[in-house]
């Protein structure tokens, strides 16, 4: 809609751009004179937008953006080889006042977000107690935390201070919610006896994934972070880039919950850190990537203050994730030494048996490592050999102890048990 006095100069705007336009007259009121309708390719909207700012068409005037399905036109198509350029170089990205409307659509009211949020933790705490990825998956697909992750980043880039505090707010709403459902819903399936009893949740593999996190939590955080500007910036659909967002966030906020509940301090300690490293890591990817595609405030001039944002809450999200990541690369860190270690001590046992006797034969073998501080330190073996019927196993520890020692570079505490093996 023109504003009165501005129509001379948003025709001549259109023209100078090569816009085929319609501008027919406005007779509801005096505050605007007329109603201006131009079709645009998608890389044309912004460099428009922004130049009809400067002919005087300002957010306190009405502009709509619709898709439109088909142009018919030769002269649309000379527009398109016009902006073919800025075309190739954004892709299909959307012009900034899209994408700020697109962030506010996807920001659903608080009563159904947390409503939504409670449902999807109390499906994944029952997915993680049945031991069933198939219910986890479809607690992710109603999770409605990529509203909140994406208007954060978008308000940082585009200097709007409330759609920023909204996302904040809403984040930290939203983990908290599916920490406490999950807490709850798994208190109330012990205390009535709804889960066997003397049931490890450490020995579900759903539960154990989210026990000891490592630095490759931080390629899914990092993943859903891109993917989730990506899918607002082109189009892609914003429920399935949804499900990759929860997958970093509702099962492990599920995991804590079950730790509390079943009085776990390492699972809620291990699952906590892979919840904060993947809020801050998705925060901190879709701001980056924003930046880096180009989205800027409106005014020029207040482009120095969203720069100064940018960094500073890019700069405090790093260090968070850096200081969160020594966690994660110590637990990483000491899978790799306690994989190897093992290894080492399965194939120095193997040959000792051998050596020994023939029809020795390694059965099991565990290790138990102590500490606090990786790389642990390995405390005590425990090996089951087979061995022959009327075989003696006298003598087996004391040499299994030194060739393990030797290995370990250190005391450890060898025990075997035999087991008597007959094949017919």
């Amino acid at each position: 809609m023109i504003p009165a006095g501005k129509r001379a100069a948003v025709v001549r705007a259109l023209d100078d751009e090569g816009v085929d336009y319609v501008v027919t007259d406005e007779t509801s009121g005096r505050e605007y004179t007329a109603v201006a309708t131009f079709p645009l390719p998608t890389a044309a909207v912004e460099p428009v937008l922004d130049r009809l700012r400067e002919a005087g068409i300002d957010e306190s005037t009405y502009t709509v953006i619709v898709a439109a399905e088909t142009v018919i036109s030769r002269r649309f198509e000379a527009l398109e080889e016009e902006y073919e350029a800025d075309a190739e170089r954004s892709g299909d990205r959307i012009s900034r006042e899209e994408l700020q409307a697109k962030a506010d659509d996807l920001a659903s009211g608080l009563g159904t977000y947390v409503l939504m949020t409670v449902i999807s933790s109390v499906i994944a705490t029952a997915g993680l107690l049945l031991d069933s990825p198939a219910t986890v998956v479809g607690s992710m697909v109603i999770a409605p935390l990529i509203g909140p992750a994406m208007s954060a980043a978008i308000g940082t880039v585009v200097d709007d201070e409330a759609l920023f505090r909204r996302g904040v707010r809403m984040q930290v709403i939203g983990v908290a919610v599916a920490v406490i459902a999950a807490t709850a819903f798994a208190f109330a399936l012990r205390s009535l006896a709804l889960v066997p009893p003397g049931l490890d949740p450490l020995e579900l593999a759903e539960v154990s994934e989210r026990l000891a996190p490592n630095v490759l939590v931080l390629v899914v955080a990092v993943g859903a972070g891109i993917a989730g500007i990506v899918s607002l910036m082109t189009g892609v659909s914003a429920t399935l880039v949804g499900v990759m967002i929860a997958v970093a966030l509702i099962p492990p906020a599920a995991a804590v919950g079950i730790g509390i509940a079943f009085r776990i301090p390492r699972l809620v300690i291990g699952a906590g850190v892979i919840v904060a490293v993947n809020v801050l890591s998705i925060n901190l990817s879709a701001l980056v990537m924003l930046w880096y595609e180009g989205y800027r405030p409106q005014r020029w001039f207040r482009e120095d203050e969203a720069r100064a944002a940018f960094l500073k809450r890019a700069a405090v999200l790093a260090v968070a994730i850096a200081l969160l990541s020594v966690f994660l690369g110590g637990v990483t860190y000491e899978s790799y030494v306690a994989s190897t270690t093992e290894a080492d001590i399965r194939a120095a046992a193997s040959d000792e048996l051998t050596a020994l006797d023939a029809e020795f034969e390694l059965l099991d073998l565990t290790v138990e490592r102590t500490g606090t501080v990786p790389p642990l330190k390995t405390d005590r073996v425990v090996i089951r050999v087979g061995t022959p019927p009327g075989g003696t196993v006298e003598g087996l520890a004391p040499a299994l102890d030194d060739r393990i020692e030797s290995v370990v570079g250190g005391e450890v505490e060898v025990e075997v048990r035999s087991v008597t093996v007959e094949r017919a």
